[in-house]
């Protein structure tokens, strides 16, 4: 019986120490990972406009400067706006960040109502019918001062989305789906 109850013991402290350990770095990771803020800038080459701004400050995504990003990357054909998707906004951060650089992103196409997107599609086989424009989680972009092939690998090198590359036209789309290159 004093067996069973040395082991039972054993096991509890065992348990208690894992269980401490466990919980402190986590509070201390969980600490340094939401402080900071992250910032982008935009260029609409189609309406002229920019935005940018703190879209996350200390773990805390700011709507006024979301719904300005959202407003900016509109439907311009139609004058459509909608909530883009806020891993959009991370993936250019992330972007920015791989090359070193805090630019301007200039862009070709945002979000896309159903019928700009039936209207392109009848036009071009390079836009898919399903796009994710329009579910806001695409984005067509370029960097002047960045050359296409090293916006398009330093994309594909984050490995958190579709990466379409489009050299003629000057642009690389980039999108919150599954990871896919074409």
């Amino acid at each position: 019986m004093s067996i069973v109850s040395s082991t039972r013991r054993k096991v509890i402290l065992g348990l208690g120490g894992l269980a401490a350990y466990s919980v402190s770095p986590i509070k201390v990771q969980a600490s340094q990972t939401i402080l900071g803020e992250r910032n982008l800038e935009f260029y609409n080459i189609h309406t002229r406009e920019r935005a940018q701004g703190y879209y996350w400050v200390d773990g805390i995504y700011q709507e006024d400067t979301l719904n300005n990003f959202s407003h900016l990357l509109r439907d311009h054909r139609e004058n459509l706006a909608a909530p883009m998707d806020k891993r959009l906004y991370e993936l250019l951060y992330q972007l920015n960040k791989t090359l070193n650089i805090s630019e301007e992103f200039h862009v070709i196409s945002g979000y896309r109502s159903p019928k700009t997107n039936q209207m392109l599609a009848s036009k071009s086989h390079a836009v898919a019918t399903k796009s994710y424009h329009m579910r806001g989680m695409a984005i067509d972009i370029a960097i002047p001062d960045v050359k296409l092939s090293h916006l398009r690998e330093a994309a594909i090198s984050l490995k958190l989305g579709g990466v379409g590359y489009y050299p003629k036209s000057g642009f690389i789309h980039v999108d919150t789906g599954r990871v896919r290159i074409w």
